[in-house]
């Protein structure tokens, strides 16, 4: 079997990374996609006509796993940063690393491939829509298995201006994904296969979700509330140095000053301590400052319950009730050890990394006003753990610190992953990142105002809460899923076009 369509794939899965963020090129997701398409499809590897079940299962999974490793070593290559320059691990151990994590997220996308190469029938509609199904399922399933990484689902591609965005709010990105996966097989039948009912699916389905977009699923409720959303610009290899710390806590006081309003936001770990190490009244002077410039702020630290637990947490001060989140959903090797890789540790240098997760469910917080349901950091690329704060919230609160990743491709995927968020929950998402991208995203998923990264400012913005529920808001992902359940039975058996 020629190696020359597994590298195809390679090159494909790679190339798709222009469609996202800073590129977002997305058209290249169509086309990328609808390439790994052809190479699976009965119509492009003539040889594989007659070949044995065995053998196209092989082909098939080979290829999709090609895809999927291309796709994430372009896409996630910024873990090497974290690794190597700021953890501490040898640069070839690094290199390995990110190339076996990358390796076994791509097994799902070789699932998918392996399965549609198995159950495929060459009859056109039916293939589409096994292929699309495969494709949201193995996706969907990269997003949970073993606490999920599902960075880089193809559905964050389609954000604005992309036409499939207008399906975020009803299925999710990972319906959109699907839905992507589905357009770009027929895009595949229609050039290869001359198809021009496949080619007037694929302008139908667009045309649906421009109609989408026009859906105005929540709507805005109260007064407009000032914010200011504050970028320290730390770096991370001085962030944990002992004899600096005086010198951050001086920066969050003083930007804290600077920037009065109803809601003031630090990033992550801005106090990159325990609280209860904090200097003698360094917490009152937080909220004294607070109050008296009318409002609340709210910032990432570090708490420690009775029982010794740490938790990377929110703590809100000012005029309203104190108030504390905890980040519930880790990340592995980052911020705890999954079972029988504590030796990890050895390798790398990551503080507060034997980190206990938040309750599943806490209450939004109580901030001027409005119910801001804060996430921290990676949490929001599970978009299903989002909503169990709706409809008691009205705004969305994401605290990040990406100073780990340099300056990459993170800061930009991370936004762009906050602006599908927005689009599923009907809210505006606020962003308060230590090194970029501080930004507010409204319900309709636009970039209203960001700062520029690797800067210290702040961020001033008017922003509305809002009420309501999205279908996907109301069902989460499981919509999507039935959907790509009753596509793979009907793909599977579908009459002959």
């Amino acid at each position: 079997m020629a190696f020359w369509r597994q590298g195809l794939a390679l090159l494909a899965g790679g190339a798709s990374v222009l469609a996202y963020a800073p590129f977002e090129l997305f058209p290249l997701a169509f086309l990328s996609l609808a390439v790994l398409y052809g190479l699976l499809d009965p119509m492009a590897p003539a040889d594989l006509a007659d070949a044995s079940r065995r053998r196209r299962a092989r082909y098939g999974f080979s290829s999709g796993f090609a895809w999927g490793l291309g796709a994430l070593l372009a896409g996630v290559s910024w873990l090497y940063v974290a690794l190597h320059r700021f953890g501490g691990m040898p640069m070839p151990l690094a290199a390995f690393a990110i190339l076996l994590f990358c390796a076994g997220m791509a097994l799902y996308a070789g699932l998918a491939g392996g399965l549609f190469a198995l159950l495929r029938r060459g009859r056109p509609w039916g293939d589409a829509a096994l292929f699309a199904a495969l494709w949201l399922f193995s996706e969907w399933l990269r997003g949970w298995v073993f606490t999920g990484f599902p960075w880089l689902a193809s559905g964050y591609s389609q954000s604005p201006p992309s036409p499939l965005a207008g399906f975020a709010p009803v299925f999710g990105v990972f319906g959109v994904g699907g839905l992507l996966a589905l357009a770009a097989a027929w895009t595949c039948q229609a050039v290869l296969g001359r198809r021009r009912r496949s080619l007037l699916a694929v302008l139908a389905l667009l045309a649906v979700g421009v109609a989408l977009r026009q859906v105005a699923w929540t709507e805005a409720v109260g007064a407009p509330v000032k914010v200011a959303l504050l970028q320290t610009n730390i770096e991370q290899s001085l962030k944990w140095r002992p004899e600096m710390l005086q010198r951050w806590l001086d920066v969050n006081l003083a930007m804290l000053r600077e920037s009065p309003a109803d809601i003031v936001v630090l990033p992550e770990t801005t106090l990159p301590l325990l609280v209860e190490h904090l200097p003698p009244g360094y917490l009152d002077e937080l909220q004294r400052i607070a109050a008296g410039n009318g409002g609340d702020v709210i910032l990432g630290t570090f708490t420690r319950d009775g029982a010794g637990n740490i938790y990377n947490a929110a703590i809100s001060l000012g005029r309203s009730p104190s108030g504390h989140y905890a980040k519930q959903h880790l990340v592995p090797f980052g911020e705890y050890s999954p079972p029988l890789f504590r030796w990890f540790y050895g390798l790398v240098n990551i503080p507060m990394a034997d980190q206990t997760r938040g309750a599943e469910r806490q209450p939004p917080l109580a901030l001027a006003g409005q119910k801001v349901a804060v996430n921290i950091c990676y949490e929001d690329v599970f978009g299903e753990e989002l909503i169990r704060s709706l409809p008691e919230a009205t705004l969305m609160l994401n605290l990040s610190n990406l100073a780990w990743y340099g300056d990459s491709l993170a800061q930009p995927q991370h936004l762009q992953i906050a602006r599908l968020r927005a689009l599923e929950t009907g809210r505006p998402m606020l962003r308060a990142t230590n090194t970029g991208m501080t930004a507010l995203v409204m319900p309709d998923g636009a970039v209203a105002a960001v700062l520029p990264a690797f800067q210290a400012a702040a961020l001033p913005v008017e922003v509305r809460g809002y009420q309501g529920l999205t279908p996907y808001a109301r069902w989460g992902n499981w919509l999507a899923v039935g959907l790509a359940a009753l596509a793979l039975l009907g793909g599977a058996g579908w009459r002959r076009s």
